[in-house]
């Protein structure tokens, strides 16, 4: 289990009361790189595609139109395929 949860497209009204339009945005052109959240992450991708590999575990795919949050602590490489833009906060 990576701890990665993602919401396939979620509604409007969902992001809204997220206040996602208000959070900040990341934009990454397509590479490869080790990460460790300190904290847990939320993030509403734009646009990309991405695979996100736990150390020890299994590839998950995310992109445009995902809401993703990671857990606090977890170390992962992950791979743009795809030049990513999101909304993310930390918690």
């Amino acid at each position: 289990m990576s701890g990665i949860k993602i919401e396939h497209k979620p509604d409007q009204q969902r992001l809204d009361e997220l206040g996602v339009s208000d959070w900040d945005v990341w934009t990454k052109a397509a590479s490869e790189f080790p990460w460790t959240y300190d904290a847990e992450e939320v993030c509403y991708f734009l646009d990309g595609a991405v695979i996100v590999t736990p150390d020890g575990g299994q590839p998950v795919e995310m992109g445009a139109g995902d809401l993703v949050t990671f857990p606090e602590g977890m170390s992962c490489s992950w791979l743009i395929k795809q030049d990513v833009k999101k909304h993310y906060r930390f918690n």
